[in-house]
């Protein structure tokens, strides 16, 4: 069974991951952004990364930045709010990038996609 680490700012909207993503026969690890997101990560290799690039007092780049130096083979998925985004030159070494929604019809395409 696969395992994907949510890393997002608030748990109101990691709780929600947590329903979906289990639903598909993932092992599902929520955290916070930041050190305690790489800990986490050093503790138990995901297999993939869901990471919100948003973060008060925390960037989700640098998150990413570290993340790969250390895992340079395990896809992140940029789940943003944010569709710009998507012109920060790191959101281009992520597998896929989308859209915060209430409807995670689009999320799950690419986690079954990524995690092929």
């Amino acid at each position: 069974m696969p395992t994907i680490l949510i890393a997002a700012d608030k748990m109101t909207t990691k709780y929600p991951f947590l329903k979906e993503i289990s639903a598909l026969g993932h092992e599902v690890v929520l955290t916070s952004l930041g050190t305690e997101a790489m800990k986490v990560a050093q503790r138990k290799t995901p297999d993939l990364v869901i990471l919100d690039i948003d973060v008060p007092g925390e960037s989700g780049f640098d998150f990413l930045q570290d993340f790969l130096e250390d895992w340079p083979d395990k896809p992140v998925i940029i789940h943003s709010a944010y569709s710009h985004y998507k012109e920060h030159f790191m959101s281009w070494v992520a597998a896929d990038f989308i859209i915060k929604s209430t409807d995670f019809t689009n999320l799950k395409k690419a986690i079954l996609n990524v995690l092929k």
